[in-house]
């Protein structure tokens, strides 16, 4: 799971297994985040698509979730916000960027802890590659 800025360049980065949903990890990534400020908004797949999950981000964080509506949902957001989701690109660069690697790439580590700390090493060089 990883959060970026309109960069592409990332904010916040966690590791879990792949059986939770998308939308259960995110609070918890924020909370590891690498800055000390939120971001004001946060622009997310399908996945994301959750009133209560938009409205403990508004609530608890002031975060605005911009989310496209899944399949069989009414229309909870009107088009504008929904622009800014065209820029998600930016988001898979940060993956890509990663991917890079070939440590993180192939998960050689037996710990999870030791996986984290190569990722958050690939973030390191990703954001002084970017200075």
């Amino acid at each position: 799971m990883g959060i970026g800025d309109r960069h592409g360049l990332p904010v916040a980065i966690g590791i879990a297994s792949a059986s939770p949903n998308e939308g259960k990890l995110v609070e918890a990534t924020l909370r590891r985040g690498h800055v000390a400020a939120l971001p004001l908004r946060l622009i997310g797949d399908k996945a994301y698509d959750s009133d209560a999950l938009d409205e403990r981000l508004r609530r608890e964080q002031g975060i605005e979730l911009i989310a496209p509506n899944r399949r069989k949902r009414k229309q909870t957001q009107d088009g504008r916000p929904l622009r800014r989701y065209r820029r998600r690109w930016k988001i898979e660069r940060l993956f890509a960027w990663l991917k890079n690697y070939r440590r993180i790439s192939s998960r050689w580590e037996r710990h999870s802890v030791n996986y984290l700390g190569m990722v958050q090493l690939g973030c390191v060089l990703i954001l002084l590659r970017h200075l």
